[in-house]
C-alpha cells in the first residue's frame, strides 16, 4: 500500500446558525527512496489535481447547502424577501467568484 497524507478542511461558522464542518481526504504521497521519472511525477500531479478537485467540489457543495439554509431562516425571519432583493442575491450569486464592473449610464 502506497504512503499517504490526510488533508483535512475545516469550516467554522462564527454564528449558531449552520454547524461547523470538516472535510478529510486522504492522499497518497510519493516514495523519496528512489528518484520519480518525469512519467511519474506527471502522473502523481495529475492524480493530486483531481483530488484537489473533487476535495474543493466537496467543500463548495457544503457551503451551498448552508447557505441556502441561513437563506431560508433568514427569510422566514424576516416574513420573506422583496423582489429587488431576491433579484440582487441571484445577481451576486451568478457572478461569485468574478469581478463585476459597474458600468456608467
Amino acid at each position: 500500500m502506497a504512503p499517504s497524507t490526510t488533508f483535512t478542511a475545516i469550516y467554522t461558522n462564527s454564528t449558531s446558525l449552520s454547524p461547523s464542518f470538516s472535510l478529510t481526504k486522504d492522499v497518497p504521497t510519493t516514495s523519496t527512496s528512489s528518484p520519480m521519472t518525469t512519467s511519474d511525477r506527471a502522473k502523481y500531479l495529475h492524480e493530486l489535481r483531481q483530488i484537489a478537485a473533487t476535495f474543493q467540489d466537496d467543500i463548495n457543495r457544503e457551503l451551498t447547502q448552508r447557505m441556502e439554509e441561513d437563506n431560508k431562516r433568514a427569510a422566514a425571519a424576516s416574513g420573506g424577501k422583496s423582489t429587488a432583493e431576491e433579484e440582487e442575491a441571484a445577481k451576486e450569486e451568478e457572478n461569485y467568484g468574478e469581478e463585476v464592473v459597474e458600468e456608467d449610464e
